[in-house]
């Protein structure tokens, strides 16, 4: 059998271009060393998702950061594991990303760290019963995070805390595969189609945000989205925050809607990510989707720290 770490390796100078369909390795030098370091990014999925070994994100030299940061865009999900860090340590690398956004969720930010959302804490209400909002949170369905922005959110970035026994998966797709998928006809419709979008979409899930929050008016996304990093198109979809799409009756909205629902996850455009504590893992939410399993032992924690992440 091939080993799976096995690629290409390149020299020292400059990041590797790393695209889907085989395993890669870089060797590039550590900052203020003659020793090189290897870094070694791993294909996932089929047609999406990543895997980098042999860093320690604290320590990254522009060299090797932009090594990853071109497999993550052309995988979509980029997993980091094996990872110590500090809050202040976690947002620092994350801001290399780009601008972190404070989740509109307040009562689950950090209290010290606005822009630091704190998943799986407090799920036990005052009477013992299992807090579901907080339980099942990103467990509803496949979603991107932050449609419901003006400027919607680049990339969602998550380090596991705590990790329960079993269960608490989560899955990403492809968007791009999504549109891909579509028939001509059907894209053809959607060019030009915006949508209006609304934490909480038609069915008005707003259990864990505040009065205020819950008042703010629907934004407009293309549907049919071209990525602005990448240049691919993508199925820019969310069916638990989209209320409609404009220029048509509510019924062929709704209709519309639902087809789109059905089509926008490709099985071969998938990948599960088991978590283990220490994992690091960023998606692009302007070509990916993703769920919770929304399935551990609830007596269990499962408990991440996340950030998002906004456009420059």
């Amino acid at each position: 059998m091939a080993d799976p770490w096995s690629g290409t390796i390149k020299g020292v100078s400059g990041a590797a271009a790393v695209v889907p369909g085989a395993a890669h390795w870089t060797r590039l030098p550590q900052s203020g060393s003659l020793a090189p370091i290897m870094i070694e990014v791993r294909q996932l999925g089929q047609l999406i998702g990543a895997e980098v070994r042999g860093v320690d994100v604290k320590k990254l030299d522009g060299d090797c950061f932009a090594t990853m940061y071109q497999a993550w865009l052309n995988f979509n999900v980029l997993v980091v594991p094996g990872q110590e860090l500090e809050i202040d340590e976690f947002l620092a690398y994350s801001r290399r990303f780009g601008r972190l956004l404070a989740h509109p969720s307040k009562s689950t930010r950090h209290p010290k760290y606005p822009e630091l959302t704190m998943l799986g804490v407090d799920k036990w209400l005052p009477d013992g019963t299992l807090n579901m909002a907080i339980y099942l949170r990103g467990a509803e369905g496949w979603h991107t995070d932050g449609a419901y922005d003006e400027v919607s959110f680049k990339a969602t970035q998550l380090y596991a805390v705590a990790i329960p026994s079993k269960g608490g998966d989560t899955y990403f797709a492809s968007m791009y595969a999504a549109y891909d998928a579509l028939p001509a006809p059907l894209k053809e419709r959607l060019e030009g189609r915006v949508g209006a979008f609304i934490y909480g979409g038609r069915q008005g899930r707003t259990a864990l945000l505040d009065e205020q929050a819950r008042s703010k008016p629907p934004v407009f996304h293309e549907i049919i989205r071209t990525h602005p990093e990448t240049g691919r198109k993508g199925l820019y979809f969310d069916p638990g925050k989209i209320l409609r799409i404009e220029g048509l009756e509510q019924q062929q909205s709704d209709d519309l809607i639902d087809e789109l629902t059905e089509r926008m996850i490709q099985p071969e455009a998938q990948y599960r990510h088991v978590w283990h504590k220490g994992d690091i893992v960023i998606w692009d939410n302007r070509c990916s989707y993703h769920k919770a399993a929304g399935d551990y032992p609830p007596e269990e924690d499962r408990i991440h720290w996340r950030v998002s992440i906004a456009e420059g």
